[in-house]
């Protein structure tokens, strides 16, 4: 897999964000994004903060962690707080005494998550508040001041979000342009240009021509960065891939030099997939909710600590993890405080979790960078499929990034993978049945 010259490498500059791609190998690359606050490097996890706080940690053991960037939601810190007293206290940074890189979305993804009390029109976005009922309109230009005045490094664009399993093409129509309507409304309010980074959101569900047309549309906006959403809502894995490989497509796609984040993505194989694909960031609250249920995440897959096979176990969680749960704590004591619902079992695993993504990015970072990011690819499927059983979602997509799976997948692409992002393979009926199983849950092949 041939890799780029350093002359070669893409960059922009912005004026509140310097980003620098500083190797790549196939589609992927390792980034620099130099933020008001912080140097973040990608391919990046970003753990999420919905109300200023990643439930379960202090902003200490955040740093410690080296989490380079962490997300708050506009609509609930709207609700409470409320973000006149966030702004009183110096901004989200000083609200929350964070010191390194913050995210904040629009607002939009309540479109799909709160549907039922959202009533979505040109003008924008009427929720009812499910704290007290009172209604909320969420305009473009009220969700960048609410923003500007939470002051994250970086903002997003109010998008009309639709759900990719909508049976609706009118809709999905509707909706893409009219995120294009929006993102002019967003870059009229924006009010910090200088001190805050406005991404823009590329749209169209699964139809390549909408999405070709979003990207098309958003690009000639000029934006420091832009993502990739209305993923991660119950569209087969085989869809969902092709989208990011479309939007990362180095011809067709979003600019290289630009920062290229797909929203929701925190299943650790999905981050390894997208970032062979090409894309840089990522967020969910997934790793730190399973921990909550207590599910730690492995290089296998996943650990559920209640099995009573763990009761007795004396390893750690992951032999090959140097945070300070795996450090001290053995399987057999998690199992004994998860199953007994003692709060320091939400704490600790919800620790480990977010250590496994930071140096899930922080190795794949480090392999690019070194040139050796296949075989990491390949080791790292090995030991979560060690009987050969890649699924095909994976094992197409990789073949479309340029990896190599022989030896390790036992069976091969489907026909056509590695075509033109708008071609869609056929798929196998055991490959659907995975896809769908892998868009349910867990994405690990050990369930232990």
């Amino acid at each position: 897999m041939a890799s780029t010259s350093a002359s070669a490498l893409p960059s922009s500059d912005s004026p509140a964000l310097k980003f620098k791609v500083v190797a790549t190998q196939g589609r992927a690359r390792s980034s620099r994004m130099t933020l008001p606050h912080y140097t973040a490097a990608t391919p990046m996890f970003m753990p999420v903060g919905t109300q200023g706080s990643v439930k379960g940690l202090t902003t200490a053991q955040l740093t410690e962690l080296d989490c380079h960037v962490i997300l708050g939601n506009t609509y609930h810190l709207e609700n409470r707080p409320g973000s006149e007293l966030v702004a009183e206290m110096g901004g989200l940074h000083g609200f929350i005494n964070w010191q390194r890189g913050m995210l904040t979305d629009s607002g939009g993804f309540q479109m799909v998550s709160l549907l039922h009390l959202a009533e979505i029109t040109e003008r924008g976005v009427t929720f009812q508040s499910p704290i007290d009922g009172s209604a909320m309109l969420l305009t473009p230009e009220q969700s960048i001041a609410i923003q500007n005045r939470l002051g994250a490094d970086i903002i997003m664009a109010l998008d009309d979000v639709v759900p990719t399993t909508t049976n609706d093409p009118a809709r999905f129509e509707e909706a893409t342009h009219r995120t294009t309507r929006w993102i002019d409304r967003c870059i009229s309010a924006h009010s910090r240009p200088t001190e805050q980074n406005l991404f823009a959101i590329v749209q169209g569900g699964l139809d390549t021509r909408l999405r070709q047309i979003s990207i098309q549309q958003l690009m000639e906006r000029d934006l420091p960065g832009y993502a990739i959403g209305g993923l991660a809502g119950g569209e087969s894995k085989d869809d969902f891939w092709r989208v990011v490989a479309q939007c990362t497509h180095p011809q067709t796609g979003l600019p290289a030099g630009k920062p290229r984040y797909v929203m929701g993505i925190g299943y650790p194989l999905d981050i390894v997939v997208c970032s062979a694909l090409g894309a840089d960031m990522f967020d969910s609250v997934y790793p730190t909710r399973t921990a909550r249920f207590g599910v730690a995440l492995v290089p296998e897959g996943v650990l559920k600590l209640k099995n009573a096979a763990h009761a007795k176990d004396f390893r750690p969680l992951d032999a090959t993890c140097d945070c300070m749960v795996c450090k001290n704590y053995t399987r057999a004591y998690l199992h004994n405080v998860v199953t007994r619902g003692i709060a320091s079992a939400a704490i600790l695993v919800t620790y480990h979790n977010i250590a496994y993504t930071q140096a899930l990015t922080r190795r794949m970072r480090a392999a690019i960078e070194e040139h050796r990011f296949p075989d990491w690819v390949r080791d790292y499927l090995r030991t979560m499929f060690p009987a050969g059983d890649v699924p095909g979602w994976v094992r197409d997509a990789m073949a479309e990034a340029g990896v190599d799976l022989a030896g390790v997948a036992t069976e091969q692409p489907a026909a056509g993978a590695g075509a033109a992002a708008d071609t869609a393979a056929p798929k196998s009926a055991r490959a659907e049945k995975r896809a769908a199983g892998r868009a349910r849950g867990p994405v690990g092949a050990t369930e232990t």
